[in-house]
């Protein structure tokens, strides 16, 4: 069999793949849909041991209401149970979800999730179609058309999207500049040990914890892994936190840091479209 076949194979494939992806979504019976989304509320907080582990996350305690009941339900973090809560203080809304029919098998999520159709997996297969083509016409008609196929391509794609990360970091340049600073104090220093079972190295990871109270008063427990010297001998040091009065989930220890790096993820999205351009001309140049 050669490359065409393959290829052709390839192509058909993932189109099934995406066809029935997309099917199941207008069914309304992917993972997704079947999906139960809730908003909790973190009742009680934790606060963690000195010297333990950052496994699982800080660990509180979640209420909800149930929609099939009514009724309020007590849940912990503890096991297993989605995205680690990093961040936490009483109040503070948190996603829950759970597959339709199994409340016993919840996931939290640091933020309420919207309802999604599941079209995450068809999108991917039909991207792998756009790979096998492009690599189709690159066997048959010359290597150029790789470098015009995804290079032209993905640079249309890169500056299409390139407004949401200069959006993105003007609002976080702004959220800066209007965060409120209090004084906190480092609570806890977390440690775990793992080895690498391929050369034997050991792996220490070292997890502050900060506490510190908002100016409205809300008591807010956070890991703390950026901005901190000496993070292994920061315990019982008192430090001065800068958050978001509407979300204390956003803090740093160094605002003029923070902003400093703003620019980071904007000049890297400029690289990339000029480098996914300059491919596809490069392809053109060569046909």
């Amino acid at each position: 069999m050669g490359w065409d076949e393959v290829l052709t194979l390839w192509c058909a494939a993932w189109g099934v793949a995406a066809l029935v992806g997309y099917g199941m979504s207008l069914a309304g019976v992917t993972k997704a849909q079947r999906t139960v989304r809730l908003t909790g509320r973190i009742e009680r907080v934790r606060e963690p041991r000195h010297g333990g582990s950052r496994a699982g996350g800080i660990s509180v305690v979640v209420s909800y209401r149930d929609p099939a009941s009514g009724q309020d339900v007590i849940v912990t973090n503890d096991g297993e149970r989605g995205e680690t809560i990093t961040c936490a203080w009483e109040g503070r809304e948190i996603g829950v979800s759970h597959p339709r029919g199994r409340p016993h098998a919840y996931r939290f999520s640091n933020t309420v999730q919207e309802a999604s159709r599941g079209l995450g997996r068809p999108g991917f297969a039909v991207f792998l179609v756009y790979v096998g083509l492009v690599v189709l016409a690159a066997v048959g008609r010359g290597w150029p058309w790789a470098l015009i196929g995804f290079g032209g391509p993905g640079a249309v794609f890169a500056a299409a999207h390139l407004p949401g990360p200069v959006r993105a970091k003007n609002r976080r340049v702004e959220r800066l500049a209007a965060m409120d600073s209090v004084r906190g104090q480092v609570v806890a220093v977390l440690k775990d040990v793992s080895v690498d079972q391929d050369d034997g190295h050991t792996l220490t990871t070292i997890t502050p914890v900060v506490s510190f109270t908002t100016r409205e008063g809300t008591a807010v427990t956070a890991h703390c892994t950026s901005h901190l010297p000496d993070p292994a001998n920061a315990y019982g040091r008192e430090v001065t936190v800068h958050y978001t009065a509407a979300d204390p989930a956003e803090f740093t220890l160094d605002r003029a840091a923070e902003h400093r790096s703003e620019g980071q993820d904007v000049t890297f999205n400029v690289v990339v479209t000029v480098v996914l351009a300059a491919t596809a001309v490069a392809g053109a140049a060569m046909l």
